[in-house]
């Protein structure tokens, strides 16, 4: 099917209440006939002489000219609406011209973290049923190598200048040619809950599962985030994660990708992230907490000492992905302006945003709390979300009722139901029913996470539904257990795993430590933390009875891929039952 072609898509903002077609891509011509010649995208290429970034630059107008070119040229070759589409393009003009084009044909965009891993990429892209295939070199070689997609994709198109060794893909500039033959706009009429993505979570519990996305959901995230920051076209928005990219153009925002290798935002060298803050002049910065946590580290370096780290362009700054440490929000706020605060929204794949919650909150108040084994506040529900706390189950809820609801206080399952919600997984019907609840006008979603409401009907994160403890006499909550041990030190990080001992279930704390200080010994300084974390762990309710603490010898804790911020508690729970002689349990 043909994608519709209109000239001049009337802005979303102006429709009716229930438009009878969504396409999150008609923000961009908008966008483009409102501002065409603000800076929509700016990519590093190069360093000039005089040793600065050196960067390719596209207007509004010259985004929505390509994604239109390259949606007529894909159409040419028989990419069409509903069509199962992977994109594997590293960050760049293309890429945001790609996945605008896309969305455009109304063809169904498949986007996985190349950080994966092998054997967890075959499986997901295999399990999206992509007809077409668009990548970079290094993408198409494993797919042929590695039998990617081989039984359903049957268009390839390959981005990048070097040959690849084999036939059967069409160079991007190939499609491009194509798609000079007309010059019309496209954007296709998509119906509301027509599928618009396939993307995948980052599995941290398990293997990543293919949430899928509708029109209606990525309209509904760009209204609340743009309601709940305050977001203004104009403003320029530095790109560190880019599977949400689009947001930054569908927003009127300048999107700033800097020069990181985006699988590693724990290790991204810090000059790069602050260059483009200054050079141009950034107001809204997204920073997973590893990354934060580098460059509130690298401000603190002795090196440092004396140079200002202060970027008054920045009007917010946002973190999400995992907890954020008090003291890395406290970094990063003291280089900011008065009044301007890093902000903490709550949400996963399946549902963003959900909550949030300011710096100013955080120091002044609920950080304390943590260090209580309350667990991390993450915020007030935003406004057009439904969300309760339920009793916590790892069985399938058929239908929804109002006894599943807690009281106040109590810990269990939090719960989501609104626009921005997800419906189902692709091709995992098992999973799907596990995380929805139907209910009379639609469902709830199931978090995976744990949680409670406090009295101003703040969300508690308490840790994944996964990472409980449960022992013979009570349940130990991951986050809310680590908060009380991390305040012990800053130097240290500790883990909650739980571990079968003689048939009993026992809770066990890793500590992420320094091995040495002030010249004791490694068996010296480890006797000394183990003792500080006894007695704190009985000084509240959450940490009671916690009786096991294991240094992890290897080094710093596994994290995932995408934000290098969530610790791989499965992996440490067979690493600390090995060290005592037991099972993960």
């Amino acid at each position: 099917m043909v994608a519709d072609v209109i000239v001049q898509p009337e802005p979303l903002e102006t429709a009716a209440q229930e438009p009878s077609w969504v396409n999150i891509a008609s923000h961009l011509p908008a966008m483009a006939a409102k501002q065409p010649d603000t800076l929509a995208v700016a990519f590093p290429l190069k360093r000039g002489a005089d040793g600065k970034m050196v960067y390719k630059q596209w207007t509004y107008a010259e985004l929505e000219h390509e994604s239109n070119l390259l949606a007529r040229g894909l159409q040419k070759i028989g990419v069409e609406r509903g069509m199962h589409t992977v994109l594997m393009v590293k960050p760049s003009p293309e890429f945001f011209a790609l996945v605008f084009a896309i969305f455009k044909i109304g063809a169904v965009l498949v986007g996985v973290d190349p950080g994966m891993g092998v054997r967890n990429l075959k499986t997901c892209l295999d399990e999206a049923e992509p007809q077409a295939f668009i990548g970079i070199r290094k993408a198409h070689i494993a797919r042929k190598i590695l039998g990617w997609v081989r039984r359903t994709n049957r268009i390839n198109v390959h981005v990048g200048r070097k040959l690849l060794p084999f036939g059967g893909a069409l160079a991007l500039s190939r499609v491009a040619e194509l798609g000079k033959q007309t010059d019309e706009p496209v954007l296709s009429h998509t119906e509301p809950d027509a599928t618009a993505a396939i993307l995948f979570t980052s599995g941290s519990t398990g293997i990543p599962k293919g949430v899928v996305y509708t029109h209606a959901n990525f309209e509904a995230q760009v209204r609340a985030l743009i309601e709940w920051f305050n977001i203004e076209p104009g403003e320029i928005d530095l790109c560190t994660f880019p599977l949400f990219a689009l947001f930054a153009p569908a927003m009127g925002m300048s999107a700033i990708v800097p020069d990181m290798d985006f699988t590693k935002p724990g290790s991204v060298h810090p000059p790069n992230i602050i260059e483009p803050i200054e050079q141009f002049q950034v107001t809204n910065l997204f920073g997973s907490p590893a990354l934060l946590k580098r460059l509130a580290t690298y401000a603190d370096e002795p090196a440092n000492a004396g140079a200002s780290f202060s970027f008054p362009s920045l009007k917010r700054v946002n973190s999400a992905g995992a907890p954020v440490p008090a003291r890395v929000i406290a970094r990063i706020q003291d280089m900011l302006a008065p009044g301007v605060q890093v902000f903490t929204p709550y949400g996963a794949t399946e549902s963003l945003p959900v909550a949030c919650l300011g710096s100013d909150v955080i120091l002044g108040e609920t950080a304390a709390l943590t260090e209580q084994g309350h667990g991390v506040c993450v915020g007030a529900p935003v406004n057009n979300l439904d969300t309760r706390i339920i009793r916590i189950s790892d069985e399938v809820i058929k239908t929804w009722s109002d006894d599943l609801e807690l009281p106040g206080g109590s810990i269990g399952e939090i719960c989501v139901r609104g626009p921005q919600v997800t419906r189902e997984y692709f091709n995992r019907e098992s999973s799907t029913r596990l995380a929805k609840i139907p209910c009379d006008d639609g469902f709830y979603h199931r978090m995976g996470d744990l949680g409670c409401f406090d009295e101003q009907g703040r969300i508690w994160f308490c840790g994944r539904k996964a990472h409980r403890v449960v022992t013979a006499d009570r349940t130990y909550f991951s986050v809310a257990c680590e908060g009380v041990f991390n305040a012990i030190d800053v130097s240290m990080r500790a883990a909650l795993v739980g571990v079968r001992l003689n048939g009993k279930v026992v809770p066990a704390i890793c500590v992420e430590h320094q091995r040495t200080r002030g010249g004791k010994s490694i068996q010296e300084h480890w006797k000394q933390v183990e003792e500080s974390f006894l007695e704190r762990a009985e000084q509240f309710e959450q940490t009671s009875g916690i009786k096991t603490f294991i240094p992890y010898t290897p080094g710093a804790f596994p994290v995932d891929i995408r934000h290098n911020s969530k610790i791989n508690r499965e992996q440490l729970a067979k690493w600390a039952a090995k060290q005592l002689g037991g099972e993960s349990a």
